[in-house]
């Protein structure tokens, strides 16, 4: 199983009460101030509303509108297509896998698809985030693009693996992750194929000591990483400590997001200010 397949397994599991509402609020699914996504999803696959097509289908399955789906993130697959040149070059089947798995599908066909929808997911939240915020690149992220070489291959993987490691790091920054926690995610590892080599990787990741230091290391200078790594996080716990209110802020700090860039994130996954 790859990082890719981990991270979809991760992210199915559940780690924090809120995380589905969270997905759903940044696909435009809910009412947290995302929007949008689903609907230019749907149009960059040809999908019409009237005929069935799937931006209809993800659009009405997680029962939004066009009201709900109007917001911030309303054009933002056009903006990246533009960006990069063209439309074809977007990461955009991961993100059908990643609706089905919040509607409680998905198996073991689906880790590694929902996982390439979770970076996806990421790679347009950082993209829309920094944008006019002085800090962006300009550079579509990778997450949100395919492939096309070995080295992007190796560099998405790479990514891959430090959003899981943020997520998991995240989900310790209150001390510890508990017995419940863990074997919620056990399980949903065993029930996606993970095979015990997977298991014991993210135990061991969830065993070790807080590393929020090796993330922003590695983010440094590269701050559509560092507002993935950021949006994973939130993805991974409540909020709902003193601890973790401190641990963001921490991270955040460390990252180099400006104020309005993190804002920005936490109102797409329907956050209230921290």
């Amino acid at each position: 199983m790859g990082i890719s397949d981990l991270l979809g397994a991760m992210m199915q599991s559940g780690m924090a009460p809120s995380s589905d509402q969270r997905l759903q609020n940044a696909l435009g699914g809910g009412g947290g101030g995302g929007g949008g996504l689903l609907e230019s999803l749907g149009g960059l696959l040809g999908g019409q509303r009237s005929g069935g097509g799937l931006g209809n289908v993800l659009s009405g399955a997680l029962g939004g509108g066009g009201g709900a789906l109007g917001g911030m993130l309303g054009n933002i697959l056009n903006q990246a297509g533009q960006a990069a040149g063209g439309k074809q070059n977007l990461a955009i089947g991961g993100l059908g896998a990643l609706v089905g798995s919040l509607l409680g599908g998905g198996g073991k066909s689906l880790g590694g698809a929902v996982g390439g929808g979770v970076m996806a997911l990421l790679g347009a939240m950082a993209f829309k985030a920094l944008q006019g915020s002085g800090q962006s690149s300009e550079q579509v992220p990778l997450g949100l693009l395919e492939p096309r070489t070995e080295t992007d291959r190796l560099e998405l993987e790479q990514r891959t693996e430090l959003v899981l490691k943020a997520m998991i790091n995240a989900a310790k920054a209150d001390g510890q992750i508990d017995g419940e926690e863990i074997q919620r995610i056990v399980g949903k590892l065993q029930e996606v194929g993970a095979d015990s080599e997977d298991q014991r990787y993210v135990m061991a990741q969830m065993q070790k000591p807080l590393e929020t230091e090796g993330l922003i290391y590695a983010a440094k200078g590269r701050p559509e990483l560092a507002a993935e790594i950021y949006a994973a996080s939130l993805m991974a716990i409540e909020v709902n400590t003193s601890a973790e209110k401190a641990y963001l802020e921490r991270l955040a700090s460390g990252l180099g997001l400006a104020p309005e860039v993190t804002r920005r994130i936490e109102q797409m996954v329907g956050l209230q200010p921290l």
